[in-house]
């Protein structure tokens, strides 16, 4: 999940107070919260205290004096990579202090009151499911009530995910991200404050094997073959004329087991007019010696990023002997908590820019060994190594892995 601090605000104090710099915290472009540095030298120091001074990276210190503009914005790049920082360490990124600090900023930024709302939920082929909940409820929260709803078997949760998507007029589909811990859904929603901004609830692993384990129950069945035919229509699954037809066929037995998967690739939504470029760079190994940086660009380089990224996890989960049944978190004496042995595995922070000068690797045992990802204005702007942000997410697995 990209963290970005683009820019800052000059900001009045409550009563009339003295002014003070805010610091808008987007994720993956979006803002999501507003806060001061005082906040976030808090949050460190809270984290310091639970987990000590030698896990946590480096933290800009306070000043005397009034800051000059030089000094304001280099300490909104430094508390910039404080919070990529954070986020992208297993232990830090994972703790209820840091998730639940970005759960209350993001509720206070948007001045949502704690109340009970109810809140549309789509499923792939368009379903709505309506569940009551407050707009303090964060994602597992919300995610357990839409399988409440549904009847899906505790057990079975988690292999579904809520993401965040847009629909626009036009019907161009694109996703926004999958729903996070440190999010509230009904805020990240309604903050957007647009019709075409829309939850849906989706399968989130990758490896087919896994099918057989929610087929069994019927519930899990037909989400499958919900999103199966939905991703299939929408041409997000590429199939051939003989599979169209064999899967109208079994459309019109109902024979949802049957369902024909092809053995090529997806495709991805177009890119609308007017939308961030973006870049998505990774290193391959194309022989047995050589890395070469792959860059593709496209409005999706955020998704696709986020979906490298779980595949990693998820084969860091299955080497490791966890199951997926495994992975949902249950509320013990008021607090959400994981297995130790099932918690997501996240990559190391920060990657330096795709260079020429870049010296090679010296781990080649898995194919795709980085990923990074930038944002570019336009064609001909180059971006400079600050824009550029990623982890090496295939450290942790090799070749036949992949």
């Amino acid at each position: 999940m990209h963290f970005s601090i683009p820019e800052t605000e000059s900001r009045s104090g409550d009563s009339g107070g003295s002014a003070y710099v805010a610091y808008n915290i987007h994720v993956n472009g979006v803002l999501h919260c507003r806060v001061r540095y005082s906040q976030l030298l808090g949050l460190h120091e809270q984290l310091r205290k639970e987990y000590g001074a030698n896990v946590l990276p480096a933290f800009p210190p306070k000043k005397l004096f009034s800051l000059t503009p030089a000094e304001v914005e280099q300490r909104r790049e430094q508390l910039e990579k404080y919070m990529q920082a954070v986020r992208q360490d297993p232990l830090l990124g994972s703790s209820e202090t840091f998730n639940s600090f970005l759960r209350r900023a993001q509720q206070e930024t948007q001045q949502v009151p704690t109340e009970e709302v109810s809140l549309e939920v789509l499923l792939s082929n368009g379903q709505k499911v309506l569940v009551s909940v407050l707009t303090s409820d964060q994602t597992e929260d919300v995610l357990e009530a839409v399988a409440a709803k549904l009847d899906l078997p505790d057990d079975l949760i988690g292999y579904f995910s809520l993401f965040l998507v847009r629909e626009k007029e036009d019907g161009a589909f694109s996703f926004v991200r999958k729903l996070q811990e440190f999010e509230l859904p009904y805020v990240s929603v309604t903050s957007l404050r647009s019709q075409e901004y829309k939850i849906v609830l989706r399968k989130s692993y990758w490896d087919s094997a896994y099918d057989d384990d929610v087929m069994e129950n019927r519930v899990g069945l037909n989400l499958l073959y919900a999103q199966t035919v939905s991703d299939i229509e929408r041409g997000w699954i590429l199939v051939t004329k003989e599979q169209h037809r064999q899967l109208k066929s079994l459309q019109e037995k109902v024979s949802k087991k049957e369902v024909p998967l092809p053995s090529g690739g997806t495709s991805s939504p177009g890119r609308g007019r007017g939308e961030v470029r973006l870049e998505l760079a990774f290193e391959y190994l194309m022989s047995k010696d050589r890395l070469q940086w792959v860059t593709i660009t496209s409005p999706q380089a955020i998704m696709m990023s986020i979906c490298l990224q779980s595949m990693v996890d998820e084969l860091m989960v299955k080497k490791s002997g966890g199951s997926i049944r495994k992975m949902l978190r249950r509320r013990v004496g008021g607090t959400l908590r994981r297995s130790d042995s099932q918690q997501a595995v996240k990559s190391p922070p920060l990657l330096e820019s795709p260079d020429a000068s870049r010296e090679s690797m010296v781990k080649l045992s898995s194919k795709l060994s980085a990923v990074s990802l930038r944002g570019i204005g336009s064609p001909s702007t180059d971006a400079s190594a600050s824009d550029v942000h990623g982890n090496f997410a295939f450290e942790g697995i090799g070749d036949e892995d992949l």
